[in-house]
């Protein structure tokens, strides 16, 4: 597989292993994008990236990035914060009050960022129709009542963080979530990400489809398992409920619509870029970086059956097989559904983003993205 793009010669290793990931035909498609103290020593790509091979991937190809997604919504939220106008530990009742009730009276924003709030599922059944509705899904919401008493628990809440959050961010910005996302952080940063694609970006999608012959590791196997067994589980509900969710992101009504928690749309190096711009601190000062990538929860996860860790937005590391990014115990960041990765490593000045249209099975953290960033680790010494 032929390997195009830029790499620094002290890297020449990570090339080699991305080019491996493609041996066998098992990888579609990918990029891999790495800067240090923002320049760019890695910015890879290689494959295919539409259904037929006369479609491969080129240097400006975008892909659903799903969960790396929340971060950047985070981020919006705790610019908001610093801003005064709003607050990690008020009621959300105070800017949403039609969803201050049924137990949510105390449910602040800091809770739903770290996935304490219990509110990672609607069990009432929604139609299909609901995911792209907007007004649908968070008037569910103000009807939900938590799974758990907020902050006593954790529990990874998959799409219902994106409309917590997002209703949060358009009340007190009177505008919608992909514009506010594009004015704050993309065009500041330079970012080629999208948030709601425009019809003129849907070309430039690569079409996604699932490894075959992987079915993951014991913590996948369990998450399935729970979701196929039990219907009206907390874990089944936050995945399939409203039904689509697991399978319509190739839609074009998927890749048009702003869902805050898992439709971003970007590259590679647009989540290495982003995670540049938090180490730099043009995005957060050092205090609000500081608190939103210290440990907020930790422990078993409700919805993924898994040990996780959170910091506000953000996954934090573990030194566990599954749970790592592979390069230390103060990186932070977020993984996507399938294999995309974004993260900073701050004793380095880091940040990594790689990205893949060919879905892996993994709940936690891609083995793909973990070895290269491990060898990214292993060429710097």
């Amino acid at each position: 597989m032929q390997v195009q793009g830029y790499f620094d010669l002290q890297f020449e290793p990570v090339r080699e292993v991305f080019a491996e990931l493609f041996d066998g035909g098992k990888q579609r498609g990918a990029a891999l994008c790495v800067q240090i103290g923002g320049e760019t020593v890695l910015d890879l790509w290689a494959g295919q990236a539409g259904r037929t091979e006369d479609q491969q991937w080129h240097t400006d190809t975008l892909v659903n990035l799903f969960s790396c997604t929340k971060t950047f919504t985070a981020v919006v939220a705790l610019q908001l914060v610093a801003e005064g106008h709003l607050d990690l530990d008020k009621p959300l009742g105070h800017w949403w009050p039609e969803a201050a009730n049924r137990g949510k009276e105390s449910v602040t924003l800091r809770q739903l960022l770290c996935h304490r709030a219990g509110l990672s599922a609607i069990r009432a059944p929604l139609p299909s129709a609901a995911l792209f509705d907007w007004s649908s899904m968070t008037h569910a919401l103000e009807q939900e009542q938590p799974w758990w008493v907020p902050n006593t628990q954790q529990g990874y809440a998959p799409m219902t963080y994106g409309w917590w959050v997002g209703e949060l961010i358009r009340r007190v910005e009177g505008r919608g979530v992909g514009d506010v996302l594009k004015t704050r952080l993309v065009e500041p940063l330079g970012l080629d990400f999208h948030l709601g694609l425009p019809e003129s970006e849907l070309s430039r999608v690569a079409h996604l489809t699932r490894g075959r012959n992987d079915f993951g590791d014991a913590a996948a196997q369990a998450l399935m398992k729970a979701v196929q067994s039990d219907p009206h589980s907390l874990t089944a509900l936050s995945f399939n409920n409203p039904p689509g969710l697991m399978n319509s992101a190739n839609s074009p009504e998927w890749q048009r619509a702003v869902l805050p928690a898992a439709n971003g749309h970007g590259n590679a190096r647009s989540l290495a870029r982003f995670y540049m711009g938090l180490l730099q601190g043009r995005l957060l000062d050092s205090a609000l970086l500081s608190e939103m990538t210290r440990e907020h929860s930790q422990g078993e996860d409700r919805t993924l059956l898994a040990r996780t860790r959170f910091g506000l937005g953000c996954w934090l590391d573990q030194p566990i097989e599954n749970a790592t990014f592979g390069m230390g115990p103060h990186c932070f960041g977020h993984p996507g559904a399938g294999g995309c990765l974004g993260f900073a490593d701050p004793e380095r000045e880091l940040s990594f983003g790689f990205v893949t249209n060919t879905l892996g099975p993994y709940v936690l953290m891609d083995p793909r993205a973990q070895r290269l960033a491990r060898i990214v680790k292993g060429c710097l010494g």
